[in-house]
């Protein structure tokens, strides 16, 4: 502080006070006028956003709108220096000042850029705004990370720093970084793999090992999934591309079988009629496409029929209530039609002592441990 009070402040206080004046009016006046801009283009800019202006008009608007006070502040005061005479050395650091303040709002108005390119291809894409929301995050931060790199390489470079042999011995310490936080950097590239692959998007619901849930977020290091009990589940990048996951928001329809059984005393006839029976109550409802109904099998206790259908939709909640409609409907005919549905039983055979024959039942009597 002291050092700056002599390269500054006091030749400042030397200089005549007609150029005292004139230093302070240009300081104020610009401060003035690059405030009144920026307050009248962030005005703009809400009006063009509003009305949903995605032009370069717009862009230009935001940039204007964003720039740092602080910025607007040492650049008016730079100005003002001019009409004041300052040593060499004092020069240089008013130079050196500018220009990081410079290049930290040209960092800031880069990073604004390519959001506003981001968003802008987002919703010009023709493809589904799921995968663009899932892959702005991460390109988002990578850009960001890219652009404050240079902001910061250029900046030093200006101040007169070798960034050649600042960028080699980045490159030497960064292997060893690079071993020290491999984990991270592996979930680092599992992400961009995830952003450029796209085995999945925000909102599918995703089944991952044991875990299944709606995925509600993929970072950079982590994608979270809201499972369906309410709790959060935190996958890392790298684990959740080493995993076979199953991912249900790419379903377009759902394959559904399911087998009945009737008991062994139900007529041929009624056998045969059967998988028609079940055809007509499928086709009859809604976002179904039957597939095929077959008596299948001679079970232990019953007839067994093998049936199989499409639910043209991947909801879950659809699909239940298509079920319920069946097996209602199914209940409701086999019952008109005196077709009685297989259950386990058991037929207990009781032999006379010493006849070797069981023994005879009254008449009109049920039998012994019969049951359906």
């Amino acid at each position: 502080m002291k050092h700056l009070h002599l390269l500054i402040l006091l030749p400042i206080l030397r200089s005549a006070p007609s150029d005292l004046l004139h230093a302070a009016g240009a300081a104020l006046a610009l401060l003035a006028v690059t405030l009144l801009a920026r307050r009248v283009a962030g005005g703009w800019f809400q009006r063009a956003h509003a009305a949903g202006r995605t032009d370069l008009m717009e862009l230009a608007f935001e940039l204007v709108s964003r720039t740092k006070k602080t910025f607007l502040v040492i650049l008016a005061t730079f100005a003002g220096l001019q009409f004041v005479h300052l040593p060499p050395r004092g020069r240089e650091l008013v130079d050196s000042v500018l220009t990081v303040v410079s290049f930290w709002q040209l960092g800031t108005w880069a990073s604004v850029a390519v959001m506003w390119w981001l968003e802008r291809s987002r919703q010009s894409s023709q493809g589904d705004d799921r995968a663009a929301a899932s892959s702005l995050a991460v390109i988002a931060f990578i850009a960001k990370a890219v652009v404050w790199v240079m902001a910061v390489l250029m900046a030093l470079e200006n101040l007169g720093v070798n960034i050649t042999t600042l960028v080699a011995g980045l490159g030497v310490g960064g292997v060893a970084v690079a071993l020290a936080v491999q984990n991270i950097l592996g979930d680092l590239f599992a992400s961009l793999s995830i952003t450029f692959d796209k085995p999945f998007f925000v909102g599918d619901f995703v089944s991952v090992d044991a875990f299944s849930g709606s995925v509600e977020h993929i970072g950079i290091k982590s994608t979270r999934l809201h499972s369906i009990s309410g709790e959060e589940i935190v996958i890392s990048n790298a684990d959740l591309l080493k995993s076979r996951l199953r991912n249900y928001g790419r379903m377009t329809e759902r394959r559904v079988l399911f087998t009945i059984g009737v008991t062994y005393e139900t007529p041929v006839e009624q056998i045969e009629q059967i998988p028609g029976v079940v055809r007509g109550i499928i086709e009859a409802i809604a976002d179904t496409r039957f597939d095929r109904s077959h008596f299948c099998a001679h079970g232990a206790a019953s007839l067994d029929f093998e049936t199989v259908y499409y639910v043209l939709t991947a909801d879950y909640k659809r699909h239940m209530d298509i079920q319920q409609e069946i097996h209602l409907k199914l209940h409701r005919e086999f019952a008109r039609r005196g077709i009685e549905f297989a259950y386990p039983t058991q037929r207990l055979i009781m032999e006379q002592a010493g006849s070797g024959r069981p023994p005879t039942a009254p008449e009109g009597a049920p039998a012994v441990g019969a049951g359906k």
